[in-house]
């Protein structure tokens, strides 16, 4: 079994089928939220893997659905620009943010800049300083999980996978923890469009923003004339690359930080809970052989795919897939969809956590935008399993999921469960 009721899967690929191809447009945050998007996806990876939608609510995109085709788009930075933005945008969107100047964050830049101003900030989750971490993060799982109801149901979402990945964050930036839930609320105000989520407007959303450059400024005042600290703030205060940087480009690199920190682990946290409740015998294969923890960690990395694409602008025209992409076209790699692409990933519509290559998928992106934070992601995953299972003989997910309303972020709002008991 693999996500979702088949009756209604076979429904949705027959409604999508009978499109005219040239009219598909796969990115409506609606399809996500109702996790319906699979079927135009497996027909664009047959029919058009390099396909154009002409109209849409972000203006005209390119598609790019299989995996090989999206590592060639990943690694290829001189055609494939990042300067124009990652993910697409709303044309609302960008006429809001059109209303007051904007900075760039790394992931928005090409070499060399992105390449000093990462730089800046990678020390915080190299090798050394994960494993420092490492008995911080079991500590707090463990206080997580132990606070936890037994018999009642509860959201897992909420009491679990936001806790612990807000507590983590909260440590990378040295944010008050008692704070640490802002940290949550400002990422999904930064991912949500009004309407959704906690954003309840723009001029809502513009004074969340406010509010968390505000705080975020008042850290940089505090740490730039402090000694040089281990966090993400003080690195980016004092690094030489960064210690320059504008206002703007420092609050963008928070933004950045912020999501990049939260919703890859948050929602990948959740998707495993989920992914083990669909497919019980894996769940019955993990309680049974721990060992297996680590490639179920990348198995629902994969088969979750927390951030459903990333998206490009071509820097001049390009022949790919028999198609010629424009100069100055918006290119958008669809992970979710490279990551279920059966030419490359044998049964990718199965979860499986005996997988032979389960590090194999798109899910962390490729080339000089692979998400820097990726071990830290497995790290937590990692943990908070050899916590869950030593103690709960079950996690069971009473109904289904409420799923964001996003194209970009594919994650969960709400994910019901209960503990029977105790081990």
């Amino acid at each position: 079994m693999s996500d979702g009721n088949t009756e209604i899967k076979a429904g949705a690929q027959a409604d999508v089928y009978a499109l005219p191809l040239e009219t598909l447009h796969p990115a409506q945050a609606d399809l996500f939220a109702a996790n319906a998007m699979w079927p135009y996806f497996e027909r664009l990876r047959a029919e058009a893997p390099v396909h154009y939608t002409p109209d849409s609510e972000y203006g005209p995109y390119w598609s790019i659905t299989r995996y090989n085709d999206i590592i060639a788009v990943d690694t290829n930075h001189q055609v494939f620009s990042s300067a124009d933005g990652i993910a697409l945008q709303t044309l609302e969107a960008k006429a809001e943010a059109d209303k007051r100047p904007r900075g760039s964050s790394f992931i928005g830049m090409d070499p060399p800049e992105h390449d000093v101003q990462r730089k800046a900030v990678s020390p915080v989750v190299a090798p050394a300083n994960l494993a420092a971490m490492a008995p911080l993060i079991r500590e707090r799982a463990g206080k997580i999980l132990d606070g936890l109801p037994i018999g009642e149901e509860f959201d897992w979402v909420d009491l679990v996978s936001k806790e612990l990945t807000a507590m983590t964050l909260a440590t990378l930036f040295d944010f008050p923890q008692e704070d640490r839930r802002l940290l949550t609320h400002w990422s999904d105000m930064f991912t949500n469009q009004p309407g959704h989520g906690p954003a309840k407007s723009w001029d809502h959303k513009r004074e969340q923003a406010d509010e968390c450059f505000g705080r975020f400024t008042e850290l940089w005042n505090e740490r730039v004339n402090a000694p040089p600290k281990f966090d993400l703030v003080s690195m980016m205060a004092h690094a030489p690359a960064t210690r320059n940087l504008s206002l703007r480009d420092y609050h963008s690199n928070v933004v950045l930080l912020i999501i990049g920190g939260n919703d890859t682990t948050r929602n990948t946290i959740s998707g495993s809970i989920y992914a083990l409740n669909k497919n019980p015998d894996q769940y019955d294969k993990l309680r049974a052989d721990p060992s297996l923890i680590t490639a179920m960690v990348s198995e629902t990395i994969r088969w979750q795919t927390p951030l459903a694409h990333m998206s490009r602008t071509a820097t001049q025209d390009f022949e790919m897939g028999g198609k010629t992409i424009r100069k100055g076209d918006t290119v958008v790699m669809w992970y979710v969809s490279g990551n279920r692409d059966d030419s490359v990933i044998t049964d990718p519509e199965r979860y499986n956590i005996e997988r032979e290559r389960p590090r194999q998928h798109l899910s962390f992106g490729f080339g000089i935008h692979r998400c820097v934070g990726n071990r830290l992601a497995e790290l937590q995953l990692q943990i908070i399993w050899e916590e869950i299972l030593a103690r709960f003989p079950e996690v069971r997910v009473v109904r289904e999921p409420t799923r964001t309303h996003s194209a970009f972020v594919k994650g969960y709002e709400t994910l019901p469960v209960i503990i029977p008991r105790r081990n």
